[in-house]
């Protein structure tokens, strides 16, 4: 698999397709065992994936024993038995629904060396913030985060639903590797405002939820006693609507011969490659087939002619991509308390 460097030649090199591995513990089912976590992460990196994504958010409690999961304490075991030289790790720290304090000073690293214990490492290769604290002018954030870097507890940083004017900001006090942002063939917010600054930054994006929350996966279904359910294109008549025009994408992928997640994640490269900006999606699962077609993905061609097909198929795409809750903390919602001047 090819091989991507976010942030430029002084940022961090990953594979092309990453994973999230939210999915494995919390929000999206039930968990699924420690061992079979493993082999799936394992499996992943002999397919060519080596970039991980996790995040100090995503705990959840067990629905039978009441003990709490960590994501980040099963990603770290996986890492252990793998070997810490095959991957790269990408954690987060910090957001509404997280924060525990701000996002700054010594709460911070605090809870940056704690994420490196559940990690079972001495360093994360990407640091990002999660949420932006709206009370924390980004400088100081950005400020603190750099000190991690120069520690060595943290290689590169990240940021995550940020604004351009916060993302510009945040590049000015250090280098931003990358954005994590939703984007996919149905969520494309982004283009218009995030891209052209991380363009003009030399910053890489992280795409999360590439597959529409498993919309665009081959699994997919009407969701059900999980967080998706509260996701107003996933619900109802809003639902069976976006139905008709997956359809169409779903029809295209047949006639490639290859799966319709193949071709969403391959859209996303594409459009990358044409917006000039490096791309990095990290879809997620907990079946390993799923797995081994999304790494695969990389090899599915997509012409000019595909990606303007590709690229319209979802223009009348129904609901918001967020519920009113969510979108509280989005990019386009969240305010950032500006720096006082200094003297």
């Amino acid at each position: 698999m090819r091989r991507v460097n976010l942030g430029g030649s002084d940022g961090l090199e990953v594979s092309q397709c990453g994973m999230g591995v939210m999915s494995i513990t919390a929000f999206y089912g039930d968990p699924i065992p420690d061992e079979d976590a493993i082999e799936l992460i394992h499996k992943a990196v002999e397919s060519g994936c080596s970039f991980f994504d996790t995040a100090e958010a995503y705990v959840a409690q067990h629905p039978v024993t009441k003990e709490l999961l960590w994501n980040e304490e099963i990603l770290g075991k996986a890492v252990a038995v793998i070997g810490r030289d095959r991957v790269e790790i990408g954690t987060k720290f910090g957001g509404r629904s997280a924060m525990t304090g701000p996002a700054a000073g010594d709460h911070m690293k605090q809870a940056c060396h704690a994420a490196l214990k559940r990690l079972q490492t001495d360093t994360i290769d990407m640091y990002y913030l999660h949420r932006v604290d709206p009370n924390v002018p980004i400088e100081e954030t950005v400020g603190t985060m750099a000190d991690l870097v120069r520690e060595g507890a943290v290689k590169c940083i990240g940021l995550s639903e940020a604004s351009p004017d916060v993302i510009s900001r945040a590049h000015a006090v250090h280098p931003i590797a990358c954005v994590q942002q939703e984007w996919s063939l149905y969520t494309r917010d982004l283009e218009e405002d995030i891209v052209p600054v991380c363009r003009e930054l030399g910053i890489g994006i992280v795409p999360y939820s590439p597959l529409g929350r498993g919309f665009l996966s081959d699994d997919m279904v009407a969701p059900a006693n999980d967080a998706r359910q509260m996701f107003p294109r996933l619900m109802g008549n809003a639902f069976e609507a976006n139905k008709i025009l997956r359809a169409k994408v779903a029809a295209m992928a047949r006639d490639k011969g290859c799966h319709t997640a193949q071709l969403a994640l391959a859209w996303l490269w594409k459009q990358g490659e044409k917006l000039g900006v490096d791309v990095v999606p990290i879809p997620g699962t907990t079946k390993i087939r799923n797995v081994q077609s999304n790494c695969s993905a990389v090899d599915v061609p997509i012409s000019d002619v595909e990606l303007a097909e590709l690229s319209s198929a979802f223009d009348d795409v129904v609901g918001e991509r967020g519920f009113e809750q969510y979108m509280s903390s989005t990019y386009k919602v969240t305010t950032n308390a500006k720096e006082k001047p200094k003297g």
